[in-house]
């Protein structure tokens, strides 16, 4: 009975193990067509001087939230036809825009295209190197989720009490810890996608995608607060 079943095993460990390659391939490839809106938004917003209620920032984190959070219910209900492609592309335009505020104020400092440059370069170096181990370690890090969704709670909590305090030295911790968490979250997010755990591409892409705008995001605060020159 047993010499049986290994054919059939094989055959249907062969299955999985190419559904999953496919699913990656399918996120690689929509991962890298979300950069297009993202640019473009991001050029768009710096071209207009695109600002999200800097007046009122509490407010316009609230609204900034209920529109992610309306976008991931909209992704997650059409993740399985076309329509879910458009709206992830459409959500990372908006990313795009939600950037360019951070991308004008660092354009505003003489050396601010090259910081630019480098926190695109550091966050491909960070990507490169998470895909390479998650592409290698064999243990199962599904453990790590409750630990990173901990950390990202403890983040969020210092963001928005930063908004009254205003202090450098806690933005900086912030955005230290935002590389740190979201670099994790591309090797537990890439690790799932490889072990089958995650198996519909676009809700894969939209995780990856989080991950690499907040390391971006993070790097260029660090790289401006501690880099910028104004000369």
């Amino acid at each position: 009975m047993d010499r049986s079943l290994k054919p059939l095993d094989a055959v249907y460990g062969g299955q999985a193990v190419g559904a999953q390659r496919r699913v990656l391939r399918n996120t690689y490839a929509l991962l890298a067509l979300s950069m297009v809106p993202t640019v473009l938004g991001a050029w768009l917003g710096v071209s207009m001087g695109f600002s999200f209620f800097s007046g009122s920032p509490l407010i316009g984190f609230g609204i900034f939230m209920a529109v992610a959070f309306g976008f991931f219910f909209a992704i997650e209900k059409f993740k399985h036809s076309g329509v879910g492609v458009l709206l992830l592309l459409g959500f990372t335009f908006f990313m795009g825009l939600m950037l360019s505020r951070l991308i004008g104020a660092v354009l505003g400092l003489s050396n601010g295209a090259q910081l630019i440059g480098f926190a695109f370069g550091g966050t491909a170096v960070v990507f490169g190197a998470m895909a390479t181990l998650a592409s290698t370690i064999k243990r199962d890090l599904s453990g790590m989720g409750k630990w990173l969704f901990v950390g990202v709670l403890v983040v969020l909590v210092a963001a928005v009490a930063n908004i009254w305090l205003q202090m450098p030295a806690l933005m900086l911790a912030v955005s230290t810890l935002m590389v740190g968490i979201f670099s994790a979250y591309i090797l537990y997010d890439l690790k799932r996608v490889m072990d089958g755990g995650e198996t519909n591409y676009v809700t894969a892409t939209l995780a990856i995608y989080l991950d690499i705008y907040n390391v971006f995001t993070a790097l260029l605060q660090l790289l401006g607060i501690l880099g910028g020159s104004d000369d």
